[in-house]
């Protein structure tokens, strides 16, 4: 009881890191996308600055090499409204409302499987460790835990326990949650929870859920649920396969309110670390102009929109490129995503990924064709031109020269247009299929080849992707294209947020949007998960009957 009215009265400290993170922001100066000092590349510092690391530029640096934007028809004078919109990062509902310090000194550590991120919380709240806390009631408590309960439970479990314990005070409101765990940390044997809730039902949400591990000490399933119990405490061995969560708490009315903390001792020898395998890479599928035409809005093959997208990519390292398909297009495929028949597979292992993915072989043609589409050859030369990266081996890469003709270009294709010429549209189909045959025989180098990776992904109430430790990171372009998301709200949950390794502040969010392409180009110091899609979003399958949730093409594109 004294713990609650502490809480309520605010005298435990809950480190509320949107606050903190505008506060800092505010006293920087800066904007509410503000970044760190430039320390980093790509998303982080110049934001688009490709190999900057390889040549030792330890500041901004010089962005990437221009582009000569390729031969395309031209279609529209100007790009549409909301070219790289940039999203802001924390703003009402879109981040972890407040988790303490963790992993920052006097916090509580994170786990292994989430080192210094937001991404296994959603919006709990936590105390900074109690030890510091002079009250008399939480003074006892650690007092009885070491002097009593400690002895006790290391002849229990033949641990000899070092006499020091890590407390924190933990409160769970509606659509709380902490994602899959293992909570090793060096020094953790034993970790206990005591809680301090009211009559509390399965109904209620907020068990703690144990997990069984597959021969990669990798998480496999929910094993077993323990419902919390007023003044009752449960206690695990910390260990390589010790997995479990705290699942989202569904009450609106009831707040589950627990201490918790770990007894430290000698340390559990761990086998070697499991590496899963990435998914195969591929080289882009030829397929000529024509797919362009027939998939992508007429704004976007118009050279001076290329131009003014690549300029702002070079600048701000991500773009947001809204009607992207044809409309017609676009129904299609969302008409062909709520069918039945097509088979999706949950993808884990769940401290790491949860979400459905489609097996391609299930797919109506349509879809199969989208896919096809993101893979082609055609969209590797688009997107150079949109990015200024070099994903195609016959896209220019030199940087002397290249504004200029670019410029010339862009002008030439512009003042036909006005003119009314009707040949120009020909003349850059022509170009282009042109360049198309020319790489059909020009040898390039194998060890060069741009690449890709990609699948489609449904998600719905209680997926997410986690940042881990074992997170590989590179150079790469983000593409995501969104379907579903119609009347979709950010307090639903499944944004992606990118981070900056080992800090707390959110560089950027891209929230979903129908027929909007997400074009972010990130660094070996960038990071990125979706956040966890929570109870709230079952208010729109109640507006969309056919859709629980949205669906997403999700590639990533290497030079």
């Amino acid at each position: 009881q004294r713990t609650n009215e502490l809480w309520d009265a605010q005298q435990i400290t809950s480190v509320d890191v949107q606050q903190h993170t505008e506060q800092r922001i505010r006293g920087r100066g800066r904007g509410p996308l503000a970044l760190p000092a430039c320390r980093h590349h790509g998303l982080l510092a110049r934001r688009g600055l490709r190999g900057a690391a390889a040549r030792g530029v330890a500041g901004r640096g010089a962005a990437p090499p221009r582009q000569r934007p390729l031969p395309l028809p031209a279609g529209a004078a100007s790009p549409p409204p909301g070219l790289g919109q940039r999203l802001a990062a924390w703003s009402a509902g879109r981040g972890p409302a407040s988790w303490g310090g963790a992993g920052r000194g006097g916090g509580v550590p994170l786990p292994r499987t989430a080192p210094d991120t937001a991404s296994c919380f959603s919006a709990l709240s936590q105390s900074d460790d109690l030890k510091e806390r002079k009250e008399p009631h939480v003074s006892a408590l650690r007092k009885v835990l070491l002097d009593e309960f400690r002895p006790w439970l290391s002849a229990v479990t033949q641990i000899e326990l070092e006499p020091t314990i890590d407390l924190s005070c933990a409160k769970y409101e509606y659509t709380d949650v902490l994602l899959c765990h293992d909570d090793e940390l060096e020094g953790r044997r034993i970790a206990f929870i005591l809680y301090l809730v009211p009559p509390w039902e399965k109904s209620d949400g907020g068990t703690l859920d144990l997990y069984s591990a597959d021969e990669h000490v990798q998480p496999l399933q929910v094993v077993k649920s323990l419902v919390p119990s007023w003044n009752s405490l449960v206690f695990f061995e910390v260990s390589p396969v010790s997995f479990h969560q705290v699942s989202e708490v569904l009450s609106k009315e009831k707040c589950r309110l627990s201490v918790s903390g770990w007894f430290h001792g000698p340390p559990v020898a761990r086998p070697p670390r499991y590496t899963e395998a990435p998914l195969p890479r591929s080289p882009h599928v030829p397929y000529d102009h024509e797919i362009l035409y027939n998939w992508i809005n007429p704004v976007y093959l118009d050279m001076a929109s290329q131009a003014q997208i690549q300029e702002e990519f070079e600048d701000r390292s991500e773009t947001f490129l809204k009607d992207f398909f044809k409309r017609e297009k676009f129904q299609l495929v969302c008409e062909a995503l709520e069918k039945e028949d097509i088979k999706w597979t949950r993808r884990g292992p769940p401290n790491k990924r949860c979400y459905e993915v489609a097996e391609e072989g299930s797919l109506p043609d349509i879809l199969k064709n989208c896919l096809e589409f993101f893979r082609s050859e055609a969209l590797f030369l688009l997107l150079s031109n949109f990015t200024g990266l070099k994903l195609h081996f016959l896209a220019s890469s030199d940087e002397e020269g290249e504004e200029g003709r670019a410029a010339d270009s862009a002008g030439h294709d512009s003042s036909r247009a006005k003119e009314g010429e009707t040949s120009g549209n020909a003349d850059q189909r022509g170009q282009l299929e042109n360049f198309l045959k020319t790489a059909e025989g020009e040898p390039q180098n194998s060890s060069s080849v741009p690449t890709c990776v990609g699948e489609l992904r449904q998600w719905m109430n209680g997926c997410y992707t986690l940042v881990h430790d074992t997170q590989a990171t590179e150079f790469a372009l983000d593409l995501m294209f969104f379907c579903g998301c119609e009347d979709w709200d950010a307090e639903y949950g499944g944004f992606t947020s990118y981070i900056a390794k080992g800090e707390d502040e959110e560089l950027l969010t891209v929230n979903p949007e129908n027929n909007c392409l997400a074009l972010v180009y990130r660094d070996k110091e960038t990071l990125k998960f979706v956040k966890y899609i929570n109870h709230r979003s079952l208010e729109h399958l109640k507006k969309h009957p056919n859709n629980a949730g949205f669906w997403d093409f999700s590639f990533v594109y290497y030079e």
